[in-house]
């Protein structure tokens, strides 16, 4: 597979690496809104660099990987999946879920496979938790937590063109909630509050968030994010059912152990998410490689990224009417 990477930021970055070591796929080229980050990136792995049009438009190549400004991954998918090329695309599929469900209505005419960048799944450790409960391990799933604390605060920049924190950071975990419980919530009711940085504040956002989700069953999910954890990157998930529990601890810088008669020591989490989560953008792209080259379904497709975002859009509306929001409303 031939593959063309749109945007060679810090995410791009880790995608090329991923791409290029994968032995079902070739680098082929690279494009940036800054010319000479992505010469510099398609240097490293001996592709090209090219403009965004050219990509889209060379026939030789097969698949794009879309990893540019939020703002423009629904033009982006649409016009790959309209030249006929399979697409992985960052998440969310845009900060309007208005454009992004008329993205998915435009991609699924064009018949082209689109598949949503939510690489959490990937993650061995949540895969383990998911196989666990599905094989009714733990009986009946009841109670799912999922803890999501970053080690610093973005800049405002940043914040400023995310779409906010339930848009850019806690979809991951509305997605591994979906995956997790098998279904999307009945309705899901937000608050948060600006603790870490008051400039986020400023800017209309919140740094520091709880979501729970209630399911038709009765089941509940609670999501717990903030922007700052000082002990390095905080992801963890339990889920407790009938017969027992299932839990994902935080992976440690190194298994170090200090025992003495002071006390137990051991390492602090990993610093952030390319620490945490390179293995899972390798899988990640492993499975896309395979959906795409031996026709089998996706598994992630762009219905979930939709999915994710109307949950953000909910969760957006609760926490600033106060009141619980019903998915199907939204």
């Amino acid at each position: 597979m031939r593959v063309g990477l749109l945007g060679a930021g810090r995410i791009g970055t880790v995608h090329a690496q991923a791409i290029a070591a994968h032995r079902g796929s070739t680098l082929a080229a690279v494009a940036d809104v800054a010319p000479e980050s992505a010469k510099k990136l398609a240097a490293l792995h001996g592709a090209a660099a090219r403009s965004v049009d050219q990509i889209i438009a060379d026939p030789e190549i097969d698949a794009v990987l879309i990893a540019t400004s939020t703002d423009t991954h629904s033009d982006l998918i649409e016009a790959a999946t309209s030249a006929g090329k399979a697409v992985l695309c960052e998440k969310p599929v845009d900060l309007s879920l208005e454009r992004a469900r008329a993205c998915l209505k435009v991609s699924s005419a064009n018949g082209k496979p689109v598949m949503v960048g939510f690489n959490r799944r990937f993650d061995p450790s949540f895969a383990a938790l998911k196989a666990a409960s599905v094989a009714g391990e733990i009986g009946k799933s009841e109670l799912l937590s999922i803890t999501s604390f970053d080690p610093a605060p973005p800049p405002v920049s940043y914040v400023n063109v995310s779409g906010g924190l339930f848009r850019d950071m806690m979809i991951h975990d509305f997605d591994m909630a979906n995956f997790i419980m098998g279904d999307l919530p009945e309705s899901i009711t937000a608050i948060g509050s600006s603790l870490v940085d008051p400039a986020i504040g400023e800017a209309g956002d919140v740094d520091t968030a709880v979501a729970t989700l209630r399911y038709a069953d009765g089941r509940i999910a609670v999501i717990k994010n903030s922007r700052r954890a000082a002990y390095g990157y905080d992801q963890r998930v339990e889920l407790l059912g009938s017969e027992g529990q299932l839990q994902v601890v935080n992976v440690p810088e190194n298994s170090l152990v200090k025992s003495t008669s002071t006390g137990v020591i051991n390492a602090r989490p990993t610093y952030f998410f390319l620490e945490r989560y390179m293995p899972a953008y390798d899988a990640e792209w492993a499975a896309f490689v395979d959906a795409v080259i031996n026709n089998k379904a996706l598994p992630i497709t762009l219905e979930d990224g939709v999915a994710a975002l109307a949950m953000a859009e909910a969760a957006t509306t609760s926490m600033q009417t106060g009141l619980p929001v019903r998915l199907a409303d939204v």
